[in-house]
């Protein structure tokens, strides 16, 4: 049983409980440099950071002129993604830490991703969170990608909970406004901490402004509890 009052907690994954970014980079300059485009960087990776997959490859196609068709790219991104991270996908260790103490109280728990389901399911597998986390909802399953607040509506059905009740963790803006259009708390651990004040975050009922050096499970868990916020 919980003692935190009915709340549930709803994971983002990529950039939230793992660092998967430096993985998708590296499948999608693998993917765009076997369509000619040799020049994709970090900088450009990180205008992507928060959307699903195919959402990316759907904006590659109108930013780079790409003539192959969008199933046979995405199938391509998803196969390198998932050999690098089946090979090495880091778990944040605070947030293995909260997911600990969230099992541990009874608190229910899932994961919404943009990410393909096998893509979650891999990497939940191989990082030992597959057990604590047992309810995945893929942005493929539902209609909208984030900001949409589709892929949290349904985790919080599939959790039998109501919106108003669910916390979400998230790292991108794209995330953040997607928890608040859903109806949703949210608690804002910036991938990219200079996007610390763009408005989507500025709606966070908790900012942790400097991104994963700064979260930390214990004060995320005390103020789920009702404590007061860490400084």
């Amino acid at each position: 049983m919980s003692t935190l009052d009915g709340t549930s907690v709803i994971f983002d994954l990529d950039g939230t409980l793992v660092d998967s970014e430096p993985n998708y980079f590296e499948a999608a300059r693998r993917t765009l440099a076997g369509q000619g485009v040799g020049d994709f960087t970090w900088a450009d990776h990180e205008t992507y950071v928060g959307i699903s997959t195919r959402e990316t490859v759907a904006l590659w196609k109108e930013r780079y002129g790409l003539t192959a068709p969008l199933e046979a790219l995405l199938a391509e991104t998803n196969r390198s993604y998932l050999e690098l991270a089946r090979a090495s996908t880091r778990v944040y260790p605070e947030m293995r830490a909260f997911v600990h103490l969230l099992a541990a109280a009874g608190v229910p728990m899932a994961v919404a991703s943009g990410s393909s389901r096998e893509a979650i399911e891999a990497i939940l597998s191989g990082t030992g969170l597959a057990s604590r986390l047992t309810t995945v909802v893929s942005a493929d399953e539902v209609a909208h990608g984030k900001p949409a607040p589709d892929v949290f509506l349904e985790a919080a059905r599939r959790l039998g909970a109501d919106p108003a009740d669910c916390v979400v963790l998230e790292d991108a803006v794209p995330g953040a406004a997607a928890a608040h259009a859903a109806g949703m708390r949210c608690l804002a651990v910036p991938y990219l901490p200079a996007q610390a004040d763009d408005p989507a975050f500025s709606r966070a009922e908790l900012l942790v402004r400097g991104g994963q050096d700064e979260f930390t499970a214990r004060a995320a868990y005390d103020w789920l509890a009702g404590g007061a916020p860490p400084p």
